[in-house]
């Protein structure tokens, strides 16, 4: 790719990149920081921060690497850091500058990697130097991905109050969803990419998407405006994006349409809704079945190392019970018509927040709230 780091394959066998199709593959750049994400979620779920020293820092630091290679500082746009010619998590709109989910995603590694190292100089200091040996990393480096998510560009519409997909999304004409016969789902099966990149459609949740795993960048006003935008124009032609409307769809309290799109992400398979199941499972639907209830249903969240619940539990059903298991404590959360209650089965006193107030929790205690 003639960078700079570590970019990870959108598609492998073998761990070279396989996707036949560039557009909707190897573009989609932001796997890089979908996987510094994931790392970020374990670390603060079981606190294990010698793996960020051993390995996970690596990994960080290579890939934050090549988004400031990448992207540039633009002087077009008063300097901000601008990321050009990526895909999104939308695959019906490729190639553009500024996908709004890939800059945010990116913004939030460069600065966790940013906090990582200087965590690794505080209390690793021995694995840091080594580290910065073996990759040749320069003492100036962590600077420059902070300066760059500072400056990162994130394309916003005064005039419709959300933001926008990418550079050019909200100046292409829409899809004419009204006259798109049934029969022409999925519309990657059925038009030319070129039309299809033509017009304002997706093919699956893409700033929706950001909406969830960035939620605390974003007011719920701000939720449900992006959302009342993009939603109508997603095809769902895609298994994985169901259940990422299903969880938002729960937030901003719309909990008819979160049931639907649970139902849908539930039954992928169970009905073949999207007439694919012969060559497989829909694997990652499945997790989204347990994440549109636990994240959407039970509105449990993972922020900034503090557990949140913001429980709604659908009209027709009788209850709801999960657990979440989180640095050696082990939490049940019951959902009823009448209430929410909380047991905390293993370790250690723990405080999470429920509908935004703080609660605290012994061992063997259960609240009822």
């Amino acid at each position: 790719m003639s960078q700079r780091g570590a970019l990870y394959p959108w598609r492998t066998i073998d761990g070279d990149e396989n996707s036949a199709y560039y557009p909707a593959g190897t573009a989609q750049v932001h796997i890089n920081a979908d996987i510094a994400y994931a790392i970020r979620q374990y670390v603060e779920a079981t606190g294990d921060t010698l793996f960020l020293a051993d390995k996970g820092a690596e990994i960080l630091f290579e890939t934050s690497r090549f988004w400031v290679d990448l992207g540039h500082f633009n002087p077009a746009r008063g300097g901000a850091f601008c990321i050009d010619a990526v895909t999104g998590p939308d695959e019906y709109t490729a190639v553009v500058n500024n996908n709004a989910y890939t800059n945010l995603m990116a913004q939030s590694q460069l600065r966790y990697a940013y906090e990582t190292a200087g965590l690794l100089r505080r209390e690793y200091p021995g694995q840091y130097e080594a580290l910065k040996r073996k990759i040749g990393l320069g003492d100036e480096e962590p600077g420059l991905w902070l300066e760059a998510a500072e400056r990162m560009y994130v394309p916003y519409d005064e005039e419709l109050g959300i933001y926008a997909q990418d550079d050019a999304f909200l100046s292409k004409k829409k899809w004419d969803f009204d006259n798109a016969p049934a029969e022409k789902y999925p519309l990657l099966l059925h038009y030319h990419p070129l039309v299809i990149y033509r017009h304002q459609v997706l093919k699956q949740a893409d700033l929706v998407l950001a909406l969830f795993l960035l939620g605390e960048r974003f007011t719920l006003e701000e939720k449900r405006r992006n959302y009342e935008y993009y939603e109508p124009l997603t095809t769902h032609d895609s298994s994985l994006s169901p259940c990422i409307h299903s969880i938002v769809s729960a937030e901003i309290g719309d909990l008819a349409g979160a049931y639907d799109y649970f139902n849908r992400t539930v039954r992928m398979d169970l009905d073949d809704i999207n007439g694919n199941a012969k060559d497989g499972l829909h694997t990652a639907a499945m997790a989204g079945s347990w994440m549109a209830i636990v994240n959407g249903f039970g509105g449990f969240r993972n922020a900034d190392g503090r557990l949140s619940f913001r429980p709604k539990l659908p009209a027709h059903w009788d209850g709801c019970r999960f657990r979440i298991t989180y640095r050696g404590r082990l939490l049940e959360i019951r959902m009823k018509p009448s209430g929410t209650e909380y047991a905390l089965l293993e370790g250690e006193p723990m405080a999470f927040l429920h509908e935004g107030r703080e609660v605290a929790i012994k061992p063997q205690e259960t609240l009822r709230l």
